[in-house]
């Protein structure tokens, strides 16, 4: 009898994963699609304000009109990917579904009128909105739609970065810190690499990091004390990054008034900046730079000169344009800050610099967004499993010196960092 009813539990679970799979492929196709068109957007815009350098000089209306959308179309979409996370944590009035096409168009403007932005925040709020909307449909319970909301951020952060494995646990694993929930775990698998087939079956191809680096010996230690050292740093990194993007909203919103002002307030800095910097590396993606010696993402894995300081200014320049009304996401933007901070700290210590460069790509990123596991394999994914220690104790690191702070304001704290 006992073996019969194990036999029967099996038979149930099979069922309950064709169900899901049955209810994640739609979600997965328009996830998967809407990403595909929101990169081809963003790559065009980027070249369009590259080769129109004015558009620059908009950036302060841009933001008025993003507002006004916002303030008129936008309800509780306003609230962004907190508002996916709250939903999951305890349901309430839903995930609208116009938070798909707002957070598409006004990222969009952010990045052509030469916001610092990424493009993480968008494909999560594509993703949520449009999971949210068919679980309305197919009028799925309270507890399906929780899933289904985080298959949702699964579909859309595998899409965005090309990173399915990394999409399903930063899913699992962003909701609660320290915490990593697995009734979700073959939904959000199903979702993201579906909706990772689904963006590049429309032909979208995306940036190709490289570590040319690899250990001569199993064990260094001392680049093993490096690799450290550089973890407490990515990690402090983190924890200004979310510091001062709280701390930016938080007085934006108390002394500039009226509230339409604050965008416009925060455009003109971004503007400001550029004049004395003499350089617009610090806008839009900053995965490439429209000078090719400039800096960027792909150029901080490169053994060339760069500014020491270029990881500050990216951070201070996605801190404004996002804490002050424009849209989009914030990862990719510490990708920017975690690998050029790796490369000037390579060259102090003497150490590879592609490889630094690389941990600090996700190592930040974990900071951030206490997300060591997920930014983990995203280093097995992009770059390969060579240095896979390294990455795991940089993100580990990262993680245990970004505090209990994050970007995420929803985000709750599950098992706290400190051991007592």
């Amino acid at each position: 009898m006992l073996k019969f009813n194990k036999s029967l539990e099996q038979f149930t679970i099979a069922c309950q994963l064709v169900r899901w799979t049955v209810i994640i492929i739609p979600v997965a196709l328009v996830v998967g699609s809407l990403v595909a068109l929101f990169l081809w957007l963003l790559d065009y815009v980027t070249h369009f304000r590259w080769e129109h350098p004015w558009l620059l000089y908009l950036l302060p209306i841009a933001g008025i009109g993003i507002y006004f959308l916002y303030n008129k179309l936008g309800g509780t979409s306003e609230k962004g990917n907190n508002l996916i996370m709250d939903e999951i944590h305890e349901p309430g009035g839903g995930v609208p579904a116009r938070m798909a096409p707002l957070v598409l168009l006004t990222t969009i403007l952010t990045h052509l009128f030469g916001g610092s932005a990424g493009r993480e925040g968008t494909a999560v709020q594509i993703g949520g909105s449009m999971a949210g909307l068919l679980g309305r449909w197919m009028r799925l319970s309270p507890g399906d739609v929780r899933i289904l909301l985080m298959t949702g951020i699964a579909a859309g952060f595998g899409a965005v970065f090309g990173t399915p494995l990394t999409g399903t646990v930063f899913a699992l694993e962003v909701l609660a810190i320290g915490v990593i929930r697995y009734d979700a775990l073959v939904p959000c698998l199903i979702a993201a690499v579906f909706a990772d087939w689904v963006c590049s079956a429309w032909g979208i191809h995306h940036t190709h990091y490289q570590i040319l680096f690899s250990p001569d010996t199993p064990f260094d230690y001392l680049l093993l004390a490096k690799v450290i050292v550089a973890g407490i740093a990515f990690g402090l990194a983190g924890f200004l990054f979310s510091t001062c993007m709280h701390q930016i909203k938080k007085y934006s919103k108390q002394f500039i008034r009226p509230a339409w002002l604050i965008p416009v307030v925060g455009g003109l800095i971004i503007i400001a900046f550029c004049r004395v910097l003499g350089t617009e590396d610090y806008t839009g993606l900053g995965v490439l730079s429209k000078d090719p010696g400039g800096v960027s993402i792909v150029n901080a894995f490169k053994d060339i000169e760069i500014s020491r300081w270029a990881w500050l200014w990216k951070l201070l320049f996605t801190a404004i344009t996002l804490a002050m009304g424009f849209k989009g996401g914030e990862v990719t933007p510490l990708f920017f800050i975690g690998a050029a901070l790796g490369h000037t700290i390579a060259v102090l210590v003497g150490a590879p610099v592609d490889l630094f460069a690389g941990i600090g790509f996700i190592a930040v990123f974990a900071g951030a967004t206490n997300t060591p596991i997920a930014c983990t394999l995203m280093g097995v994914e992009l770059f390969g499993t060579s240095n896979v220690l390294y990455f795991a104790v940089a993100c580990f690191t990262a993680y245990y010196f970004s505090g209990h702070s994050g970007i995420y304001s929803a985000q709750r704290l599950g098992v706290s960092k400190k051991w007592e």
